[in-house]
């Protein structure tokens, strides 16, 4: 069974060439790929995570609030107790000062800017746990 992704972008950013491009490369190497679109809450990004049962989340951020958005998804993702078995990682303009914060909060990886994409798809390809009977 294919890997299943969902690709995010929380927040008021409409800047969305890198997710797209991003989905793009995830579907070349055989994901299956759900991308939920601009402008989403932390509350509908999980609710998708929820309907959508993904072996991985990818948040993409190009906003300074990433902090706030990324502890409530995080938050709520743990309260719903779908975070355990997923992998959550991040890409987009993330100070790298705060790089260790953001894994200390349970996120597996942060991507910044210039990262070859296809080191993001070999990253989750080896860390993703797919256990579907």
């Amino acid at each position: 069974m294919a890997t299943r992704i969902l690709v995010a972008k929380p927040g008021i950013d409409e800047h969305d060439s890198g997710v797209r491009l991003m989905s793009h490369r995830f579907k070349k190497a055989g994901m299956e790929v759900i991308y939920t679109g601009l402008k989403q809450s932390p509350d509908q990004i999980v609710a998708t995570v929820l309907q959508e049962d993904v072996d991985a989340l990818g948040i993409s951020i190009l906003l300074g609030d990433y902090k706030k958005l990324l502890t409530e998804i995080i938050t709520l993702l743990k309260e719903k107790d779908l975070f355990k078995d997923l992998l959550v990682f991040v890409g987009g303009i993330i100070a790298e000062e705060d790089i260790p914060l953001l894994k200390e909060m349970g996120i597996a990886e942060v991507f910044l800017p210039g990262t070859d994409l296809n080191d993001v798809v070999e990253f989750v390809n080896q860390h993703i746990k797919i256990d579907r009977g």
